[in-house]
């Protein structure tokens, strides 16, 4: 692909039920940290104002989530784009790309998109069309504009896109793209994500935006196997990554994408396998014996965590990227699974032990030191770290055991005060989340819908969805980038 700027202006694995097993049910206390609507509020300021950056300090700090509390979205128009050459391939890949744009805007969480029903009857494919009086006045009354134009020219395709704010007559232009690639779906689509990222880029205070970044999970073939499958953020472009016909779970992707660490079960047991994502195939990596599960990369892609048996009791332990220099760091009676790095510190690690019974979710520094409880109650797995390392997002069965009313819920807390907020509501069973590397999103696994499928929402837990249809898909995990 090639891309030019036209202008621009800068400003676990879980311990599974089966392992519980004759521990008993415990007690639930009553969690003292009341939920109402103002201390959600009051929440996700803290969460947001936590995602504060150094660029465009002049941007509003909510719009780092997506979650908006209290302060006005950017309203924004972005009407179709217009074919600029009269190729029978153009209406085809206009369709993908002003399909996949409009999600990639709506779905990121920053702003108000105006709807298109509201929008004149002309509209510009080139700044020299833009009617500002149109636009910036009700019905649409937007405060920014995003159009352009798409044409196919033999074999490539050429799309010229920009970003107006027409509140601003006089300097409208804050983004001005060219991008050339083959005349191709799937590069139309590829443009459309780089052109939505560069827009939520400029209006969301200095942060890129996901829109092409990757999903990995867990898909079963229906006769017993699970492999490792791949796809686009929005769920487009599924592609199977292991073909191992075996049981392959947790999937963890290296923070530069080069890799992919999964537990699979080979002919010596559970044992950490990595796929080298650049040469497409399983690379060398040690096996430690016992049943070893739900592998964690560090932030800087230089260490590994993960459960073990090795010893006997399932614990939890660190190894470098190439699987030497093997270090356990827990030691108590019962299992200890799922652990995950801090991924803006590199010094705590969060994982699921069943030392007090029913598992819950502990923190401790990455050299096993200064343990500590976080959940209190209930049934607690599947902890993942937010990228300001702040906050946890996890699922968690607050009142578990016979009769007790309650779903398996997706929650947030903040690791330091154990303040936490329910971002799922008796939906299924939700369970597996992870955080988008923006902050502003998180996907999950849910069997709402019937049975287990990948799902995704804002970090504030709104605009819930169902990203996969076929099959059973489960653990997804989002990529650093």
């Amino acid at each position: 692909m090639r891309e030019g700027t036209l202008h621009s202006d800068d400003c676990h694995h879980r311990i599974g039920r089966g392992l519980n097993a004759g521990i008993g049910t415990g007690t639930t206390g009553t969690h003292t940290f009341k939920i109402t609507s103002r201390v959600i509020a009051v929440f996700f300021l803290l969460l947001t104002a936590a995602f504060t950056a150094a660029p465009c300090l002049a941007q509003q700090d909510w719009i780092k989530t997506g979650t908006g509390l209290g302060v006005e979205k950017v309203r924004l128009a972005a009407p179709d784009f217009k074919p600029s050459t009269t190729d029978a391939k153009n209406p085809g890949l206009l369709k993908v790309f002003n399909d996949t744009l409009w999600n990639d805007l709506d779905s990121a969480g920053i702003f108000e998109m105006a709807s298109k029903s509201f929008y004149p009857l002309a509209v510009p494919g080139n700044p020299a069309d833009v009617s500002f009086g149109a636009w910036n006045v009700p019905p649409p009354n937007a405060a920014m504009l995003a159009f352009g134009n798409l044409g196919v020219t033999g074999n490539n395709v050429t799309v010229q896109g920009w970003l107006y704010d027409v509140k601003n007559i006089t300097s409208p232009q804050v983004l001005g793209k060219q991008y050339q690639d083959a005349a191709t779906s799937d590069a139309a689509r590829l443009i459309a994500h780089k052109f939505a990222d560069e827009i939520i880029f400029r209006l969301g205070g200095g942060i890129p935006g996901v829109a092409e970044s990757q999903l990995y999970f867990v898909r079963s073939d229906g006769r017993g196997h699970k492999e490792i499958w791949g796809m686009d953020y929005d769920g487009a472009n599924q592609r199977q990554i292991t073909h191992l016909g075996s049981i392959s779970l947790s999937p963890r992707i290296s923070p530069d994408g080069s890799r992919l660490a999964f537990s699979s079960m080979t002919k010596t047991g559970w044992e950490i396998l990595m796929y080298s994502m650049d040469l497409s195939r399983l690379v060398s990596f040690p096996k430690f014996g016992g049943t070893n599960l739900s592998p964690a990369w560090s932030a800087d892609g230089t260490k590994l965590a993960f459960s073990s048996s090795r010893t006997g009791d399932p614990e939890i332990y660190t190894v470098d990227q190439s699987g030497g220099n093997l270090k356990r760091i827990t030691s108590f009676k019962g299992p200890d699974v799922s652990p995950v790095w801090n991924r803006k510190t590199g010094a705590q690690i969060a994982w699921v032990s069943g030392r007090s019974g029913l598992p819950q979710i502990y923190s401790m520094e990455a050299d096993g030191t200064n343990v500590q409880r976080l959940t209190d109650e209930g049934y607690a797995v599947s902890p993942t770290w937010s990228p300001n390392g702040q906050f946890l997002v996890f699922s968690w069965i607050r009142h578990y055991g016979p009769g007790a009313p309650g779903a398996e819920d997706i929650y947030l807390m903040d690791a330091a005060s154990k303040q936490w907020v329910q971002l799922t509501h008796d939906g299924g069973r939700n369970d597996f989340p992870s955080w988008s590397p923006d902050g502003r999103h998180i996907v999950f696994q849910s069997s709402r819908s019937g049975g287990e499928q990948i799902w995704s929402m804002l970090a504030d837990g709104s605009n819930q969805k169902q990203l996969t249809f076929t099959g059973s898909n489960s653990q997804p995990n989002w990529s650093w980038k």
